[in-house]
């Protein structure tokens, strides 16, 4: 059987570029490639595409070919350049191992719809409508899930600190990770906080805080027929979760360990999934996601980001939450290029 020739898209020009390399680095490790031919198409910090021979240490300096995926649905693949001329190698799939803006927000599947090129993941819509926070909350809200109090703030928008109801989180509404979050205790705090924020959107989210513990599902499927991954709990030993701020994460944070699976009751973890699995359909998710919610001492569950491609890095926490749940990354690999293919996760 011939190998499936798959584009496996990575870098960016987001605050997540070094993020989406390990991931892709992991990606490359699990990949059967008995079953797949992979094309690894690196994207640098300025934006330039490169068709490399894999994610490693230095394919950002060193070699590769100038690659474009072509718009253009009848050549269904790449256009690298060789020789002054452009080579057509065509893909019968992409995987875009992408994070934040430019990767997850809907602008990359746009380009991937257009190229007539089936994907993993999620669509357009889905992508732009979990990337703004504020959206995805108001969606979410009409069909009945619990989310944060919020405001939101337009760029050059006069913010009232008397609106707020403090502690309040401030964040950039369509960005990724905890790039420009902060925890505001009072007025005095706001200031540096929106400052911080708008490095990253000019679109603010200011959200009121939820008392409860933060916990995640891993999502895998297709409308119905969805798997859910084992939950997990952020235990944090102070201050607020910040993922992918720390200078060697894969030594662990230095206030917070994930538990998978999360140590709570048995009725908890089942609301946890089945909210987390109401949240993808809400949304219009597809492929996969990663729902992160918080769990109070009540048993709500509020929503509190999808991340519509999370990491795929050793300490990420979608991978850990499905290899709790018996499936290992090779298996995730299969499972997403089937659906984007059949749209059943069968393996192949």
């Amino acid at each position: 059987m011939a190998r499936l020739k798959i584009g496996i898209i990575f870098g960016g020009s987001s605050e997540e570029h070094p993020v989406s390399v390990k991931s892709a680095q992991e990606v490359a490790r699990s990949l059967d490639t008995d079953k797949y031919e992979p094309f690894y198409i690196g994207i640098t910090k300025s934006g330039a595409w490169k068709l490399c021979d894999g994610p490693d240490a230095h394919w950002e300096n060193g070699g590769g070919r100038p690659a474009v995926l072509s718009p253009d649905s009848s050549v269904h693949g790449l256009l690298v350049l060789e020789q002054g001329r452009y080579e057509t190698i065509s893909l019968d799939l992409v995987l875009p191992v992408l994070h934040g803006k430019l990767g997850e927000d809907g602008a990359m599947q746009g380009l991937l719809e257009l190229s007539g090129i089936p994907y993993v993941g999620c669509d357009v819509q889905s992508s732009a409508l979990c990337m703004d926070k504020s959206l995805a909350y108001i969606v979410a809200r009409s069909t009945g899930i619990a989310t944060p109090n919020f405001w939101t703030v337009a760029a050059n928008e006069n913010i009232d600190p008397d609106r707020l109801t403090y502690p309040v989180f401030v964040k950039p509404a369509r960005s990724g990770s905890s790039f420009g979050v902060s925890k505001v205790s009072g007025e005095e705090e706001l200031p540096s906080a929106v400052k911080a924020a708008r490095q990253y959107d000019s679109k603010l989210l200011f959200e009121e805080a939820v008392v409860g513990s933060e916990v995640g599902c891993a999502i895998l499927g297709n409308d119905l027929d969805l798997i859910a991954g084992e939950v997990d709990r952020i235990a944090l030993s102070h201050g607020f979760f910040r993922i992918h701020q720390e200078s060697q994460p894969e030594t662990g944070s230095e206030n917070s360990t994930p538990i998978v699976p999360a140590d709570i009751s048995a009725e908890s973890r089942a609301l946890v999934q089945q909210t987390a699995k109401d949240i993808y359909r809400a949304l219009g998710c597809r492929g996969l996601a990663r729902v992160d919610m918080f769990l109070t001492e009540d048993g709500t569950v509020v929503l509190n980001e999808v991340n519509t491609f999370p990491g795929m890095t050793s300490y990420s926490r979608y991978p850990r939450m499905m290899a709790a749940a018996g499936l290992p990354l090779a298996d995730v690999i299969d499972r997403m290029v089937s659906l984007a293919l059949t749209g059943k996760p069968d393996d192949r």
